[in-house]
């Protein structure tokens, strides 16, 4: 339920429902329904261009492990665009849950003791997106400037942590991904073509 916390693992790992209606962490491109609507059809061309970006490099043979990688990337990005399509149709819509304000939106509501709020926009494309997990683990006091925040405040779902995975895997491993042409000099092919011309 919204607000309800369990630990999965001990205190530091967390299930914490959220729900989310914009990009990652939370953060919003705009309170109206276009820009919504066209973060949801960004979503939708990134996804096409991931996938003929993956098929071609499965034609050219490339390293398994980085399909893999690439293929992590494109199975996040589906997943939240799944819940942003179809979130609307599954589940009940609650206005006054907090998660479904959003200010400026112009879709006014009373919601009783708490008045007359602005919601969000509801459709196909326009729904959340569910977060759950997090870890609870603060910087020890002693370090400069972030000393007891928290190492990592987001709450995220299987979906940003596949798109994470695939992302720090290509960064990690770029060299084997995409290893440089060696160059041969002139003077390398000039002893080539002595060492041939003396056979």
């Amino acid at each position: 339920m919204p607000g309800e916390v369990r630990p999965l693992l001990g205190n530091w790992f967390l299930l914490d429902y959220i729900e989310n209606p914009g990009m990652a962490f939370g953060t919003t491109f705009g309170s109206s329904m276009w820009h919504k609507l066209a973060l949801s059809i960004f979503r939708i061309f990134a996804i096409i261009g991931i996938c003929y970006y993956w098929v071609q490099q499965a034609k050219r043979g490339v390293k398994r492990e980085f399909l893999i990688a690439v293929g992590l990337i494109l199975a996040g990005a589906t997943g939240n665009l799944i819940d942003s399509m179809f979130y609307d149709f599954a589940f009940k819509y609650d206005p006054c849950i907090g998660y479904n304000h959003l200010a400026g939106s112009g879709i006014k509501t009373d919601c009783g003791f708490f008045g007359t709020i602005e919601t969000r926009h509801t459709g196909f494309l326009l729904g959340n997106v569910v977060d759950m997990f997090k870890f609870q683990a603060h910087w020890p006091q002693w370090i400069p400037w972030i000393g007891g925040a928290e190492v990592f405040p987001a709450i995220w779902n299987l979906a940003d942590f596949s798109i994470s995975s695939g992302i720090i895997l290509i960064f990690i491993r770029q060299k084997k991904y995409f290893p440089k042409e060696s160059k041969v000099s002139n003077n390398d092919l000039d002893i080539k073509e002595e060492n041939t011309e003396e056979i």
